[in-house]
């Protein structure tokens, strides 16, 4: 079986942000900040040019959801351990005796359960599947996501990308 893929390296997608993540019973970390660097894979048929993809929109698409999440305070949308609240451009945030306000500029709310790089790896892997949907002509077998926190310290999200 032969078998295509092409891959955008962490070297180039990079993003800092600031998170932190809850452990349940009580459990949460320290607001704390990351260098995260992101590498994608896809796996698919070639096309009439003979590309899987190609590397340089590959790369764009991927800076662009990068850019949205770079300088930022990364907050989940659906942790039922937090309560996030908008209010006057700012976006309180509240964990039993922790409070937390950042203006609405610094900050995204993912539509995720936690902000760990597990969860960051679904989220932009799910945006980049349905931005590769909406383009015709496509054959992508597989996308993969990379997600390193720090170096040694990687999370990965796999998915067919038909799935």
């Amino acid at each position: 079986m032969t078998e295509f893929r092409v891959a955008v390296g962490k070297e180039v997608l990079v993003f800092a942000a600031a998170h932190f993540i809850t452990y349940g019973e009580g459990g949460c970390e320290t607001l704390h900040g990351h260098n995260y660097r992101v590498g994608v894979t896809l796996t698919g048929d070639l096309d009439l040019h003979a590309l899987v993809y190609d590397f340089i929109a590959l790369r764009r698409d991927m800076e662009g959801f990068l850019s949205e999440l770079d300088h930022r305070v990364l907050l989940p949308e659906s942790n039922p351990e937090l309560t996030v609240a908008r209010r006057d451009q700012e976006i309180e945030v509240r964990h039993a005796s922790r409070r937390y306000v950042f203006p609405e500029a610094d900050a995204v709310v993912l539509p995720v359960s936690n902000t760990t790089a597990e969860m960051i790896a679904g989220y932009l892997g799910s945006r980049l599947k349905t931005n590769l949907a909406q383009r015709s002509g496509l054959s992508i077998g597989r996308l993969a996501i990379e997600v390193e926190e720090t170096p040694g310290q990687s999370a990965f999200w796999i998915s067919s990308a038909s799935a």
